[in-house]
């Protein structure tokens, strides 16, 4: 890992998305993109991953592009480790983002890690997205789990009990574990037949839970309406094909018996407070 500076960071919290098998529709990298645009700065660079050191170039190519002297110019995959000053909120923001490496993940994860030791980081949150059935005109789910019994329960998430394949995104929630180092996982869960990116749908989805967790508002832009743009588009394509037409409406008939039978009072309370936080900030 090329460490660039280390800044003076309060309270650090840190954010996590990878490209890849992590990232259906490109939902989870949605999220650090949006937070990057609304709070970060590319002048942030903290640290970046050695390419070499990581990543298969015939899995993950380099990419050519023209700069501004019409030169062209190679991009080398990398993970790259911004900081995000919020000097609004009780803390502030280290935000991770790449392609899922190929391999030497353990050494990986100590690296990553290490750095976080160096910028004090309290807690990590990394972010992923699969695909499931699940229909696109209902809102996209979003599941959280810790390592930690006591912090799953204190969000009000499962302890993981998966037993299977794995990405980065475990690989990083096992090392956080052995370091003692407070973790969450959450997940979208993207329909399986609209998982072309991107995906703002269930990048809003994520946000969202984000600002539960957190207890903070985060700015949703332009979001909302491509959320809508989304969804109506894929409607639209639907009814094209008689079959996935008849497909989604199974899914929204399974999925609202469901809802009804499942909300609860902390779900109610939850979207409460969220809606609250959003008119203290439009006063």
């Amino acid at each position: 890992m090329q460490i660039h500076r280390v800044p003076q960071l309060r309270n650090t919290v840190a954010i996590l998305a990878f490209n890849g098998w992590n990232d259906a529709g490109e939902t989870a990298t949605g999220v650090i993109s949006h937070l990057m645009n609304c709070w970060g700065n590319k002048e942030n660079l903290i640290a970046e991953s050695s390419s070499e050191d990581y990543y298969d170039y015939q899995q993950i190519r380099p990419t050519v592009f023209v700069d501004n002297s019409r030169i062209r110019r190679l991009t080398w995959p990398s993970t790259k480790v911004f900081a995000v000053l919020t000097p609004h909120l009780d803390f502030d923001l280290v935000l991770v983002r790449g392609p899922e490496p190929s391999f030497r993940w353990p050494t990986f994860c100590n690296e990553l890690l290490d750095l976080f030791d160096d910028l004090e980081v309290n807690l990590v949150l990394t972010l992923g997205a699969l695909l499931a059935d699940a229909p696109h005109t209902r809102r996209i789910s979003v599941s959280g789990s810790s390592p930690n019994p006591e912090l799953a329960k204190r969000f009000g998430f499962e302890v993981s009990r998966y037993e299977g394949p794995t990405g980065i995104l475990g690989a990083i929630q096992d090392t956080c574990q052995r370091r003692e180092l407070d973790a969450l996982s959450l997940w979208a869960a993207l329909p399986h037949y609209a998982s072309a990116a991107p995906s703002p749908k269930a990048t809003l989805a994520l946000l969202e839970e984000l600002e539960t967790i957190l207890e903070i508002s985060i700015p949703h832009s332009d979001l909302p309406e491509a959320a809508k743009a989304w969804e109506i588009a894929v409607s639209q394509l639907a009814e094209e094909d008689a079959e996935i037409s008849e497909y989604v409406k199974q899914l929204e008939a399974d999925i609202d018996g469901s809802d009804f039978e499942d909300t609860s009072g902390d779900e109610i309370a939850k979207e409460f407070e969220r809606y609250l936080r959003r008119q203290d900030d439009s006063k």
